[in-house]
């Protein structure tokens, strides 16, 4: 092998190595902010799983400023988030196969849209920071009201609880919950 060629080949490994470095570097660091979590919830003989990142309030005006009410949201941060049943269910009475989902939302004062949709996407928004949902994916969509809370929930929070024949799927931040219910097909 010539000795440029050596040359070349080395400076694009070192290239290789930098670039992949660097993307595990912004990786770790953007988890520092906004941790990963996942959550898994059996009832009866059905499981549930949902990955997604925890962003902090931190001071922010949340609901209507930093996720804007109206538009589409990935519901956390980083990572589009993901929600798993292995069973089919029943989500505000309309039936959704089981499977692996996105999950987004559109939060507004009274209410949220709770969108289920059945593309995966390694992150949840473009570098201009409009979400990658594509509409076409959609299998679900279902309209909750919100919760206002007593308490300010620091860290965006995903949680289950049993209620009678249903599981209800919550969503909490700020002064702000939904809650989806779920029932075992």
């Amino acid at each position: 092998m010539s000795k440029l060629l050596k040359i070349v080949v080395i400076i694009v490994l070192g290239l290789v190595i930098i670039v992949f470095s660097g993307i595990y570097f912004v990786k770790q660091n953007t988890k520092k902010h906004s941790p990963e979590q996942t959550i898994t919830h059996t009832v009866k003989d059905a499981t549930f799983t949902v990955y997604y990142n925890q962003p902090y309030k931190n001071n922010r005006v949340i609901f209507g400023d930093l996720v804007p009410y109206g538009e589409v949201w990935r519901t956390g941060a980083n990572e589009a988030t993901t929600f798993t049943s292995d069973k089919d269910i029943s989500v505000d009475g309309t039936t959704l196969e089981a499977g692996t989902y996105t999950l987004w939302t559109i939060p507004n004062p009274e209410s949220w849209k709770v969108i289920f949709n059945s593309k995966a996407y390694s992150w949840g928004v473009h570098m201009d920071g409009t979400p990658t949902r594509e509409i076409e994916f959609d299998v679900l969509t279902v309209e909750v009201p919100t919760q206002p809370l007593l308490n300010i929930v620091e860290q965006f929070s995903i949680y289950f609880e049993n209620a009678n024949d249903f599981t209800i799927l919550y969503l909490a931040w700020d002064r702000t919950a939904i809650a989806v219910p779920i029932k075992v097909k």
